[in-house]
C-alpha cells in the first residue's frame, strides 16, 4: 500500500487543533483526511463564555454538517471515518471553565467535551501551569480528577507544571495525556517535556501527542516536516509505539491578537511568553497537508502498522479507555 492509500485507509486523529473555526478549516480537514480532532473551545474563558463558545461552534457545525460531525463516543469517530467526515471532539485547554463547581464536569461532558487540560500555563483552582512556581495538584483538583475519571473526560497535561503533572498522573485511575508536546531533549523550553517526564507518563499508562509548534522545535521556523518526524521518533524511542500520537497544535487562521490573548495570564494580565513569528514546518504548513506526514514517516522507515498507530489508532484506544466505550 502506498502512502496515499495508507493515509486514506487509516484513522487519522489530531489530538490538538486551536485553529480559527470556519468552513475553510473544515474543508482543509477533509482535504487532509482527518477522521477526528480535539478542537479547543475554551482557554481563559469561564463557564458562561465557554458555553457561548460551544453554542457558536455547534451552530457552525450544523451549518457545515456535510464536512463535520460532533464526537461524543468512540463509535462517532468510526462513523465519521465511514461517512468521510471529520469528527469534532470539544476540548478545553484549561479547567478554568469548571470554575469551582465539580458538577460542571459532567455538564460539559454531555455537550461533547471529552479532553480537558488541567491548567493553561498558570495557576488555577486545580493546580499550576508550566510558566510559574508549581504548587502541585490542589485538594479541589483531586476531586476534579476523580470526577473527570467518573464521567469519562481525559486529563491533558500539555501546558501543566511538572509537579502538578506528576500528581495528576498518580491520582488518575484512567490514562492521562500530554496531547501536544515536544521533548526537551531536542530543545530546552518550559513547554517541552524531559525524557524522565515522558517515560513517567508512559510507565503509568499515559499517552503523548507530539506537536510541531515551531517555537518548541530545535530549528524553530526553519523546521521541516522531517524535523517534526524526528521529534516523533525521539518520543517513540522513550514511550514506545503504543503510547504516541499526533497533536499538531494547528493555529491556522488566527492573527496576532489571538496570540496576544494566549500569551498573557487570563488573556489580559502579565505576559507569560512571546512566541515570535509562527510558521509551521515546511511540508505541513496547513491541515490539508496532513497526508505528507504519513508519507514522511513511511519514507523514514516506519512500518505501515506503526504509522497507523501513530496517525490515529493509538488515540482511539486510549480515548476508549478513558471514555469507557
Amino acid at each position: 500500500m502506498n502512502a496515499t492509500e495508507l493515509h486514506a485507509d487509516s484513522i487519522v486523529i489530531d489530538g490538538l487543533i486551536i485553529a480559527k473555526w470556519n468552513r475553510e478549516l473544515f474543508e482543509d480537514m477533509r482535504k487532509g483526511g482527518l477522521t477526528a480532532a480535539n478542537c479547543t473551545v475554551s482557554v481563559w474563558e469561564g463557564f458562561q463564555a465557554t458555553m457561548n463558545s460551544i453554542a457558536a461552534q455547534k451552530k457552525l457545525m450544523r451549518e457545515n454538517s456535510d464536512l463535520v460531525m460532533p464526537v461524543y463516543t468512540i463509535g462517532d469517530i468510526r462513523q465519521a471515518k465511514a461517512q468521510g467526515k471529520t469528527g469534532i471532539i470539544f476540548g478545553f485547554q484549561n479547567a478554568h471553565a469548571y470554575e469551582d463547581q465539580i458538577g460542571y464536569v459532567e455538564l460539559f461532558k454531555q455537550l461533547g467535551v471529552g479532553i480537558v487540560q488541567m491548567c493553561y500555563n498558570t495557576q488555577n483552582l486545580v493546580g499550576t501551569g508550566c510558566y510559574e512556581r508549581d504548587g502541585g495538584l490542589s485538594g479541589f483538583g483531586r476531586e476534579i480528577v476523580g470526577e473527570m475519571n467518573r464521567v469519562g473526560v481525559m486529563c491533558d497535561l500539555s501546558h501543566v507544571g511538572s509537579k502538578t503533572s506528576e500528581e495528576v498522573i498518580l491520582e488518575s485511575r484512567k490514562p492521562v495525556c500530554y496531547s501536544h508536546c515536544l521533548p526537551s531533549g531536542l530543545k530546552e523550553h518550559p513547554r517541552n517535556k524531559s525524557d524522565e517526564e515522558l517515560k513517567f507518563i508512559a510507565d503509568h499508562g499515559g499517552f503523548v501527542g507530539v506537536t510541531m509548534f515551531a517555537p518548541f522545535l530545535a530549528k524553530g521556523i526553519e523546521s521541516t516536516i522531517d524535523d517534526y518526524a524526528e521529534a516523533i521518533e525521539y518520543v517513540m524511542n522513550i514511550v514506545g509505539e503504543d503510547a504516541i500520537g499526533i497533536g499538531t497544535d494547528f493555529t491556522q487562521g488566527h492573527g496576532q491578537d489571538f496570540f496576544e490573548y494566549l500569551t498573557h495570564d487570563k488573556g489580559y494580565a502579565r505576559r507569560l511568553t512571546n512566541f515570535g513569528k509562527i510558521v509551521n514546518p515546511l511540508g505541513i504548513r496547513t491541515v490539508g497537508e496532513f497526508p505528507n506526514l504519513t508519507e514522511t514517516l513511511l519514507r523514514r522507515g516506519m512500518s505501515e502498522r506503526t504509522v497507523r498507530k501513530v496517525m490515529g489508532e493509538n488515540w482511539v484506544r486510549v480515548l476508549s479507555d478513558v471514555w469507557g466505550e
